[in-house]
């Protein structure tokens, strides 16, 4: 068993505390992790609001993280001890259907024990003060330790920098995907993507990457349109600056609509606006972002009959194992930016000013 530091999330809409866990050693097919760093989501804070219907508590969350094998489980022959490592909140099992479905990368292997929290067996290898620490998303990187399913797990190159591969843990591969992978953009098209965080600019660079020509980025907070062209937005607008619906204006701005459309921050009322700039007859727009636990969505279905369509994608449909290492490929050969988008690096126990940070969209 290994003691160390560990960010626990006690109960919802506290900060969190950081405490000495101890981390029990991988069982079979389980890999143990020394993260070396971790990032922080909109998802982590969305669970630790409490309005995460999965949400268990006491949680380490946690999961773009990057980290070095401590050490392996019995039957665990994809990694040994030394490797350099992504945990995987989407695993890769190769084996289920999903996985020998090329169509999707919902590999549904271990999704029931992760929803409630746990490894593969029903457990937990985390304890605290003497009471069981649930796991997050099946990674939980706001640990020095961690222990994951070897499905769960991509061996990536050595030489990489994990404080700024980590994002690929999430953000970045999943805006990027949602572009090239799910909606397909096609060179000389036209996009628009709502909400210009970290999501969002990485959707910004892979229509940029994609040879879109026209790239128009919507947020409320201008502060962030700086950076938003500097990844590729050709132009940047506030929904605060009209009188009318953002999607009147986006489908005056382009001649009837733009040809893909991204949602990156789970609101249900821009992911309406966001079909509803599509242009008839082939406008695709897909939801990246994730709303919040009962929401749903509405548009009149006029709109799909006249040739639009809506679709969604989780880590931007990247078939997790085999492709994260890919990207990290394509960041080392500067096919893709990671470090751009880096604003802050601050030590583990200052982890509750990162997410004051991320909330006030510094």
């Amino acid at each position: 068993v290994i003691k160390c530091k560990a960010a626990v999330a006690w109960e919802a809409g506290r900060p969190l505390s950081l405490e000495e866990v101890e981390v029990a050693p991988p069982k079979a097919h389980e890999v143990r992790i020394k993260i070396v760093a971790t990032a922080v989501c909109h998802t982590d804070a969305y669970t630790l609001s409490g309005a995460d219907p999965e949400g268990c508590f006491p949680v380490i969350l946690g999961h773009e993280g990057a980290g070095i094998v401590e050490s392996v489980g019995e039957g665990v022959t994809k990694v040994k001890p030394g490797d350099t490592v992504i945990p995987l909140y989407i695993p890769q099992c190769g084996e289920c259907k999903f996985c020998k479905n090329p169509k999707t990368n919902l590999c549904q292997k271990i999704r029931i024990t992760q929803g409630r929290g746990l490894m593969p067996d029903g457990t937990s290898r985390f304890t605290c003060k003497g009471k069981q620490i649930y796991h997050f998303m099946g990674t939980s990187t706001f640990s020095e330790y961690t222990v994951v399913a070897d499905i769960s797990v991509a061996k990536i190159d050595a030489a990489a920098p994990l404080d700024k591969v980590c994002l690929l843990g999430c953000g970045i591969s999943t805006g990027y995907g949602a572009a090239v992978n799910t909606a397909k953009v096609e060179p000389g098209s036209t996009c628009a993507v709502f909400g210009l965080g970290g999501v969002g600019l990485a959707v910004i660079m892979g229509c940029k990457i994609a040879g879109a020509s026209r790239i128009i980025g919507i947020d409320l907070n201008k502060d962030k349109y700086a950076k938003a062209r500097e990844f590729g937005a050709t132009e940047c607008i506030s929904p605060q600056d009209f009188t009318k619906p953002i999607q009147e204006v986006l489908v005056e701005m382009t001649d009837g609509g733009v040809d893909y459309s991204f949602e990156c921050i789970g609101n249900v009322g821009v992911m309406r606006a966001a079909l509803e700039a599509c242009h008839k007859g082939w406008g695709i727009s897909v939801i990246v972002g994730v709303a919040a636990a009962g929401q749903e969505i509405s548009t009149r279905p006029f709109q799909l009959v006249t040739g639009r369509t809506w679709k969604g994608t989780a880590f931007g449909g990247w078939k997790s194992v085999d492709n994260v290492p890919k990207l990290v490929s394509d960041y080392m050969s500067k096919k893709i930016k990671v470090d751009e988008f880096v604003t802050h690096t601050l030590p583990f126990d200052k982890i509750n000013e990162a997410f004051e940070l991320m909330h006030t969209g510094k």
